[in-house]
């Protein structure tokens, strides 16, 4: 394995590149929101079909690794819909936390799984997307329906934003062209490849543009729980499970690099379309992403080393 440090240091000074360019208001106008798009609509989705198309997943032990993240994370998601009272008073503000406490950075987590362990880390992190993006939406607008903060007029387009999620449907492409032997023929697979490549590098930046220091300032009890829940207990309880099942170094390491992930910077968009607190959304969004660069290469560094 690549020293953590030399792994993740690249991908850090990336985001806070692009915090910078976001500070700078560089470039200007609706540069940045339209690059958003491409990254999240093209550039990812590609990726993720390129790595999952031509992958030998057989040497992948997804069984294993589905009920380390998928447990942990329903888990996890049942105890906080238990304490959602106690949590928040405002179900607006319970969303928000929510969604903090167990989305994650999907360009941090395949940047960083494949900076560590390259392609078979690349495959496994584009395995544990496959295994964790379609369950953790649908239980993020679950929680929006139950909560009560969108009205009925939103929850068909809810459920059909859903069904035309991108990278949703480019990991069950991914997957029908892998298991159906065809991959990616003739110049397709160099194509594709070639497209994905930029995917994590802008992905990176833009969660940099994305970030806002100045949410810092919410005090919010709540903040600090998410927080303690998505970057210290879930990492903790994956890492315990990944040893009990005897999970091989490279899907030890993707597992709890995706388990100590800071959250996505899409609930943002999520919260504010959905009735959630978007502004408290944005604290934990830019408190996660900077603490994690303490906290994941400490976890990282503790299986390791």
């Amino acid at each position: 394995m690549t020293s953590v440090a030399g792994a993740l240091g690249p991908l850090f000074l990336l985001i806070l590149l692009g915090a910078l360019l976001g500070r700078l208001k560089q470039p200007s106008g609706d540069f940045w929101p339209q690059l958003e798009r491409l990254i999240y609509f093209l550039l990812f989705p590609a990726m993720l079909v390129s790595t999952l198309a031509e992958a030998d997943i057989s040497q992948v032990p997804v069984g294993r690794l589905a009920a380390v993240l998928l447990g942990t994370l329903l888990a996890f998601s049942a105890t906080l819909w238990a304490l959602r009272h106690r949590l928040a008073s405002q179900a607006a503000t319970f969303t928000s936390l929510f969604q903090g406490a167990i989305r994650f950075n999907t360009y941090v987590g395949v940047a960083g799984a494949a900076a560590l362990h390259g392609a078979p880390g690349a495959t496994v992190a584009a395995v544990a997307v496959a295994l964790m993006v379609p369950v953790i939406n649908v239980l993020c607008v679950a929680c929006f329906i139950a909560a009560g903060t969108l009205g009925t007029s939103s929850l068909g387009k809810s459920v059909a934003a859903l069904a035309r999620n991108p990278l949703i449907l480019a990991c069950l492409l991914g997957i029908a062209l892998n298991l159906s032997g065809l991959g990616l023929p003739g110049w397709s697979a160099a194509t594709v490849e070639l497209v994905g490549r930029a995917a994590l590098p802008l992905g990176l930046v833009a969660v940099g543009v994305a970030l806002r220091p100045q949410a810092l300032m919410r005090r919010d009890g709540g903040v600090w729980t998410a927080h303690l829940v998505k970057l210290v207990l879930l990492p903790a309880v994956v890492l315990g499970l990944t040893l009990v099942t005897g999970l091989d170094p490279v899907s030890r390491d993707v597992a709890l690099l995706f388990a100590a992930l800071p959250t996505a910077t899409s609930a943002y968009i999520l919260a504010r379309q959905l009735g959630g607190d978007s502004e408290l959304m944005a604290a934990l969004i830019t408190g996660q992403t900077l603490l994690a660069m303490l906290t994941l290469p400490l976890w990282l560094q503790l299986v390791g080393g």
